[in-house]
């Protein structure tokens, strides 16, 4: 894609995504250390050069890579890249943040600062994604996984949200999760550089007190007026802030959409070269054939029902 195209998103954005998927295929084989060295990567990146690589995490991140496996290594640890997007962003407003190491029935991020607390959750979604149901964005979840904190919230990608009517609104404004978008947070982070940290949190506070006070309604222009009318009337210079990051959402489909069709074009020529033999291979791989065969010969008798009968 060429630089003179695009107005916000920079070329070097887009070769600082390129080189963090290829980053995340770099797997140890344990999950745990993969996690903590992109962790530390990013945590040392914004350290030395400031929010400007945050801001390309933000605007990029909200699609998969075609290229990695369904529910593969890579596609979970890109799904902990997000978090750790999240984090970093709430860290860049002066929230205390952590990413949360625990894998079931817990929020992933938790943020805390004197005035209020919360937890949060990244979202993302391969653009071949279709018909994602409100179970995808864990509304619901997101309430029990409060545990005593007032608020939570689901960041997503803004291109995959409902634009009419869904249940995932009207859970919001009941539960009090506040749904928002990596376009959101990103206005928030250049709002704490350039207004100031205790404003920039106290305009998220303001967003949480939003959403829990709304009427539930399932309509989304409902929803997203309410939520976006709380940044724009909060300052002045939220406007230019505003504008230059809806330029940027609208720009990050277009690389993402130039990403998935490179991958998939390139994908539909390999496997248009195989032989027959390689073409056999590749479908039993993907069907995982060999791994549940393996799974159904080692069920067998656990002898649970000769305990006490003999």
């Amino acid at each position: 894609m060429s630089d003179t195209k695009l107005l916000v998103v920079k070329k070097q954005d887009i070769e600082h995504r390129a080189y963090w998927i290829n980053e995340i295929s770099r797997l140890s084989g344990n999950f745990g250390v993969d996690s903590d060295r992109v962790e530390q990567e990013i945590s040392q990146e914004i350290r030395t050069k400031g929010i400007t690589p945050l801001l390309g995490h933000l605007r990029l991140c909200g699609a998969i890579p075609e290229r990695y496996g369904h529910d593969s290594s890579e596609e979970k640890l890109y799904s902990k890249y997000t978090d750790i997007v999240l984090h970093e962003a709430f860290t860049a407003m002066g929230l205390n943040s952590i990413v949360l190491k625990e894998r079931a029935d817990v929020a992933d991020v938790e943020c805390v600062c004197n005035d209020y607390s919360f937890v949060a959750d990244a979202k993302a979604f391969r653009l071949s994604r279709t018909a994602k149901n409100q179970k995808d964005f864990k509304v619901q979840a997101m309430d029990n996984w409060k545990h005593g904190k007032p608020y939570a919230t689901v960041v997503c990608p803004v291109y995959q949200l409902p634009t009419r009517s869904s249940q995932i609104y009207q859970q919001a404004a009941t539960r009090s999760v506040c749904i928002s978008t990596y376009t959101h947070l990103a206005v928030l982070v250049r709002f704490a550089e350039s207004k100031g940290k205790k404003k920039a949190c106290a305009l998220l506070h303001d967003l949480f007190k939003s959403v829990e006070a709304m009427n539930p309604s399932k309509e989304s222009n409902i929803y997203w007026q309410t939520v976006n009318r709380t940044f724009l009337d909060t300052d002045t210079c939220l406007s230019a802030i505003w504008r230059e990051e809806k330029i940027a959402a609208s720009e990050s489909i277009t690389i993402a959409r130039t990403e998935a069709l490179k991958f998939l074009a390139e994908e539909r020529t390999r496997i248009m070269g195989l032989s027959k033999q390689q073409a056999i291979q590749e479908v039993l791989k993907s069907r995982k054939l060999d791994s549940r065969i393996r799974a159904v010969k080692s069920v067998c008798d656990n002898g649970l029902l000769g305990i006490g009968s003999e």
